[in-house]
């Protein structure tokens, strides 16, 4: 007797695999990502401003993938508080929490100034 496959059954199957690979999915966010001061970063995007680590001793390295972050200073930057610290225009894919805090950093990619001012859902830094 020959098998045979029920592909209602088998579709059922493997969308029972993949969903918790799907809980957590990646965003795109693009807009300021600050770096005021030793081990303070932010991303502000056009929805919010974004927490990817601060000088808290409970997450002392930030989320996963915080080495993915570039020297910002070898790309258009701009200091604030001396030579390593200021901001730049990037875009991001992440994970959140949903609600403030950036989770797991999958990729980053530096931008023109220009890109993010000229972004009229981000407030410009002229």
């Amino acid at each position: 007797m020959k098998p045979t496959f029920n592909r209602t059954a088998l579709l059922a199957v493997a969308a029972c695999l993949l969903l918790p690979s799907l809980a957590l999915a990646a965003e795109m966010r693009c807009g300021w990502l600050d770096n005021p001061t030793p081990r303070n970063w932010w991303l502000e995007d056009s929805e919010k401003t974004w927490t990817l680590m601060t000088q808290d001793p409970d997450r002392p390295d930030g989320p996963e993938g915080m080495e993915l972050v570039p020297d910002l200073t070898e790309g258009e930057f701009v200091e604030v508080n001396g030579p390593s610290y200021g901001y730049a225009c990037v875009c991001m894919s992440v994970e959140t929490d949903g609600d403030e805090r950036i989770t797991k950093i999958l990729s980053v990619r530096q931008l023109q100034i220009a890109q993010c001012n000229n972004d009229k859902a981000l407030a410009s830094r002229n």
